[in-house]
């Protein structure tokens, strides 16, 4: 499960073989979500409301390479780290 991204004590990372839709994980403590690429919606999980707003801007600003690591990680190739929030 490479790590792709990591901003403000929360780490995204993405999985090998994964299931469709295209998707990533948000780990935060305790708390994990995942949320689709394409809508940004939460698939499964929560983060705590700030948490949540962080990826999200995060997500939007890098869909594109999020769409791109989902192609790579589908073909069992590196994935690209994303650059964090700031």
């Amino acid at each position: 499960m490479p790590t792709i991204s990591q901003f403000f004590g929360i780490t995204i990372r993405m999985y090998f073989d994964d299931h469709p839709p295209p998707h990533f994980h948000a780990y935060y403590g305790e708390f994990a979500a995942k949320f689709d690429i394409e809508t940004l919606e939460v698939a499964e999980g929560r983060l705590p409301r700030r948490a949540k707003a962080l990826v999200l801007e995060w997500a939007a600003a890098h869909r594109d390479e999020l769409r791109e690591n989902w192609q790579l990680a589908d073909r069992h190739e590196t994935l690209h780290p994303i650059a964090p929030l700031e």
